[in-house]
C-alpha cells in the first residue's frame, strides 16, 4: 500500500504522530479501500495531525442504569426513552487535549450536529474532482453501544463508566491517495504543513519493510464451540415462538499480542485487503482500532444515501473451479437467499426513514469475494428528503441491520441477552463526514481488532459471528464465525501464517440480476409520524422492521400514510383515532410477537369486525389479531417457521386476489391461523392457503371490508406485492 511508506516518512519528519505537536495531536487515522479500484475502491485517506475531537463516553450509572435483568428471547422487551449522554469537543494546546466545549443530549444526531460544526475554509490549491473533500472534514470511529442512543431500549451489560464511545476528529491536513491514477494528493488548510509534505514526496519513493507480525499465545474465547451450538438453538426457539426473524451472534478471542498495533493493521490488509479498512490510534487513551471490513454501512453525495449490507457467506475455494460451486451453491442456498432477503428489507425501511416517499431501490446485487470468505451484497440507494442531513442519516441507519437481525429493537435488546457483555466497537462504525456538503462514508467495523494497552504490552480483542435463522445449522454457524476471524487472528499472532488452507486472493466482485425491480417513482403523497394528516392511510407500527417498506408502497399508490405506534404507551384510543383523523383506510402492520401485544392493534381488529372502521388490512401480526378477535386460536406452525422466503399463495381470485394468476409472497411467520379452524366460519372467508392448505395466508370479512394476508406484500420478495395493496386501496 503506497500510504504506508508515506505514513512512516511523516513521522520521521515530524509531520505526523508525536513530534508533529504543532500541527495537532499524537491521534493517528487511517482510511484504506484496499483490493482492486472498483466502485467499492477508489480512494485511501492518511490524515495529518488534528487539533480537535469530539467524545463520547458512557455515562455514570446515576445517569443511565443497566436495565433489570429480563428475557428479551422471551418476548419481554422493555421499551425506554434515550437517556442523555455528555458530548465534549477537545482542542490541542500544544501538549496535551483540552476541554473545549461539550453539550448533553438523548439524540446522536444532536449532539454531533451541536459539536461538528461547518467550517467556511477551505484546503489550498485545486482539488481533483474525483475527491469529495473540498475543505476541513471529520473522520473517526463509532461504538456499536451507542444504540443506547439509537434504539428504544436498556442494555442489562452496559459499558463501564467513562468507556470511550465515540472518537471524532477534524481533519485540516491529509494525504489522498487516489486508486484510478495510483497518485497522492495533499490537502491541507495550512501552507507551512503542505509543503514541508510535498518535499518530502518529491525525494522518491521512501524505503520501507513492512513489519513483521510476532507469535503469540492462543487467546482465549467467550464461548466453546458447544456453547456457540446452544445459542443457535435458543435464537431458534425464540424464532419458533414469533419472538423475532434473525440473529447476528458475536463470539470473542482475547489475549495479549507481541506485535504493535501498526504492525497488527499492516499485516491485516496486506493480507485480507477489502474495501472499507481503516486504523485509529489514540496515545492518550492507549487505544487502537484496526479494521479490514468489506462492508459499507452508508454513504451520501449528492443528496443520495447508499447502503451496501452484506449477508450470506461462503468459504473460497483452493481453485477457480471449487470457488465457482461453493458461489453458485451460496446464491442457491434456500437460508443464505432468505438471509440476504430479509436484510435487503430492513435496510430499505431504515433508509426510508430518511428517503423521499416512494425513493428507495436497489440498484445492483453482487457475490463479493476476498481472502477467507464470499458473501453475497446488495447495494440500497435512497433520495434524501428535504430536511435530513448527514447527521440525520448516522442517526438513522446506525448500528447496521446485518450486525443485528430484525426485528431491529427486539434483536439489538436479545444480543444483550445472549452475549452478555459490551460488544464497544466491533459492530460499530469507522468513516468520515464533512458537514458542509453532506458527504460521508461510514463502514461497520466487522473483520476489526480493538487493541488496549495494558502496561508496556497489548491486548487484542477479536469479534466474528453471523446471522441466525430457523434454517441455520448450529456447527456450520460456529464454522463461519472462525472463517470471519480467521484473518485477524493471523494478524495478531494468534494463528501461525502455516495455518491458513488457501492462498491469499484478492478481491472479486461477481454482478447477479436484481431479485425484483420495484418503483421509485416521484409522488406527492408523504408519510406522517408526528403532526398527521387526515383522510391518510393510518399504519399502525407494530415495532417491525418493514414498516416504512409499507408506508412507502402507500404512497407510490398515491395516498398519505400517517404512522402510529402500536407499542409505546397509548396517548389515543382506537376509536379516538378514528375520530381525529378520519382515516381513508387503516392498516395493521406487521411485528414481533403476539398480537396481544399490541392493545391498539387488537382493539382495531375487534372494532372493524363490528363494522365501526372503514377498510382495514391486518399484515402477518395485523392478520393474527384478525383471527383472534374472530375467536380463532393462533398457534406455532405445524410446517415451521418461514422467514425472508416467497412461498406460493394458493388463491381463489377473490377479496385482495382479485384478477390475480399464481402468484409468490414473501413470508415472515411462525405463528399461523389453520385453514381447518376457518372453513366452517360464517362471517370469515379463508382467500388464500400455502401450498399444504392447511396455513392460512389471506381472509376477509363477507359483512365488513376487513382483510387478512400472512405475508408481506412490500418485501423485495413478493412482486405481485403492490397488486395486493393497490386491491385494497380502491375499497
Amino acid at each position: 500500500m503506497l500510504l504506508e511508506p508515506v505514513r512512516h516518512r511523516l513521522i520521521e519528519q515530524g509531520l505526523l504522530g508525536e513530534k508533529a505537536d504543532q500541527y495537532g495531536g499524537p491521534d493517528e487515522v487511517m482510511l484504506v479501500s484496499a483490493g482492486p479500484t472498483s466502485h467499492l475502491s477508489q480512494f485511501s485517506l492518511l490524515c495529518g495531525p488534528a487539533s480537535r475531537r469530539v467524545l463520547i463516553r458512557q455515562p455514570s450509572r446515576d445517569v443511565v442504569e443497566a436495565a433489570k435483568e429480563h428475557s428479551p428471547l422471551s418476548g419481554k422487551t422493555k421499551l425506554v426513552d434515550s437517556a442523555p449522554f455528555l458530548f465534549e469537543r477537545e482542542i490541542w494546546d500544544g501538549a496535551q487535549w483540552q476541554l473545549d466545549a461539550s453539550t448533553t443530549t438523548i439524540s446522536l444526531a444532536d449532539g454531533l450536529r451541536q459539536l461538528c460544526l461547518k467550517t467556511d475554509s477551505n484546503f489550498l490549491g485545486t482539488i481533483p474532482e474525483s475527491i469529495p473533500f473540498v475543505g476541513p472534514f471529520w473522520t473517526g470511529a463509532l461504538s456499536y453501544d451507542l444504540l443506547q442512543l439509537t434504539q428504544p431500549i436498556r442494555l442489562q451489560h452496559l459499558p463501564q463508566e467513562g468507556e470511550l464511545l465515540c472518537v471524532l476528529w477534524e481533519i485540516h491536513h491529509c494525504i489522498v491517495h487516489e486508486k484510478s491514477t495510483d497518485s497522492l494528493v495533499v490537502l491541507s488548510t495550512d501552507s507551512s504543513w503542505e509543503a514541508n509534505v510535498r518535499v518530502c514526496l518529491d525525494n522518491g519513493q521512501p524505503e520501507y519493510t513492512p513489519p513483521t507480525i510476532l507469535l503469540s499465545q492462543k487467546p482465549t474465547s467467550t464461548c466453546t464451540d458447544q456453547e456457540h451450538e446452544d445459542i443457535v438453538r435458543r435464537v431458534q426457539s425464540a424464532i419458533v415462538d414469533g419472538q423475532l426473524y434473525q440473529l447476528n451472534f458475536g463470539r470473542t478471542w482475547e489475549g495479549e499480542i507481541q506485535s504493535e498495533p501498526w504492525t497488527v493493521f499492516s499485516h491485516s490488509i496486506a493480507s485480507n485487503p477489502a474495501p472499507y479498512s481503516g486504523f485509529v490510534h489514540m496515545k492518550d487513551e492507549g487505544f487502537s482500532l484496526v479494521s479490514a471490513s468489506p462492508e459499507s454501512l452508508l454513504t451520501t453525495e449528492d443528496g443520495i444515501i447508499t447502503t451496501a449490507p452484506i449477508k450470506g457467506t461462503a468459504p473460497r475455494g483452493a481453485s477457480d473451479a471449487e470457488e465457482s460451486l461453493l458461489r453458485e451453491d451460496m446464491i442457491s442456498d434456500r437460508k443464505e437467499r432468505a438471509e440476504h432477503r430479509m436484510l435487503v428489507d430492513l435496510m430499505r425501511n431504515d433508509v426510508g426513514r430518511i428517503s423521499k416517499p416512494n425513493q428507495v431501490w436497489v440498484d445492483r446485487f453482487d457475490v463479493e469475494a476476498y481472502a477467507e470468505v464470499q458473501h453475497l451484497v446488495s447495494r440500497i440507494k435512497g433520495n434524501l428528503d428535504n430536511h435530513v442531513d448527514v447527521f440525520d442519516c448516522i442517526e438513522n441507519v446506525f448500528p447496521g441491520g446485518s450486525i443485528t437481525g430484525c426485528p431491529r429493537t427486539v434483536v439489538c435488546a436479545a444480543i444483550d441477552e445472549l452475549e452478555r457483555r459490551p460488544r464497544s466497537f466491533w459492530t460499530g462504525s469507522m468513516g468520515w463526514f464533512d458537514p458542509s456538503t453532506g458527504c460521508s462514508s461510514w463502514n461497520i467495523l466487522i473483520r476489526t481488532a480493538e487493541l488496549r494497552r495494558e502496561g508496556e504490552g497489548w491486548y487484542s480483542r477479536v469479534t466474528a459471528g453471523g446471522g441466525i435463522t430457523i434454517e441455520s445449522n448450529p456447527k456450520s454457524e460456529v464454522a463461519e464465525a472462525k472463517w470471519k476471524a480467521n484473518a485477524l487472528l493471523r494478524s495478531c499472532g494468534w494463528l501461525d501464517e502455516a495455518a491458513q488452507s488457501n492462498p491469499v486472493k484478492s478481491l472479486a466482485i461477481h454482478p447477479l440480476p436484481l431479485e425484483s425491480n420495484q418503483s421509485n417513482n416521484s409522488t406527492q403523497a408523504a408519510i406522517h409520524t408526528h403532526t398527521f394528516e387526515k383522510h391518510a392511510v393510518l399504519l399502525i407500527d407494530n415495532l417491525d422492521s418493514f414498516t416504512y417498506n409499507i408506508a412507502h408502497s402507500i404512497c407510490g399508490l398515491g395516498h398519505h400514510v400517517n404512522i402510529v405506534s402500536g407499542r409505546e404507551t397509548l396517548e389515543s384510543s382506537a376509536q379516538q383515532l378514528i375520530d381525529d383523523l378520519q382515516p381513508s383506510h387503516i392498516i395493521l402492520g406487521p411485528g414481533p410477537g403476539w398480537p396481544q401485544d399490541s392493545q391498539l392493534t387488537m382493539d382495531f381488529a375487534s372494532l372493524s369486525l363490528m363494522g365501526q372502521t372503514p377498510p382495514l388490512l391486518g399484515i402477518c401480526l395485523g392478520h393474527q389479531a384478525i383471527g383472534l378477535a374472530s375467536g380463532f386460536k393462533l398457534v406455532p406452525s405445524p410446517i415451521g417457521p418461514v422467514h425472508g422466503t416467497p412461498v406460493k399463495c394458493i388463491h381463489n381470485q377473490s377479496g385482495l386476489f382479485h384478477g390475480m394468476n399464481d402468484v409468490s409472497m414473501t413470508r415472515y411467520n411462525s405463528l399461523t391461523l389453520l385453514t381447518s379452524d376457518l372453513l366452517a366460519h360464517p362471517t370469515i372467508v379463508v382467500d388464500a392457503t400455502d401450498d399444504t392448505k392447511s396455513l392460512v395466508l389471506g381472509l376477509h370479512s363477507n359483512q365488513a371490508p376487513v382483510y387478512g394476508v400472512q405475508f408481506h406484500p412490500e418485501s423485495v420478495g413478493s412482486p405481485y406485492g403492490v397488486k395486493i395493496l393497490s386491491n385494497f386501496l380502491e375499497y
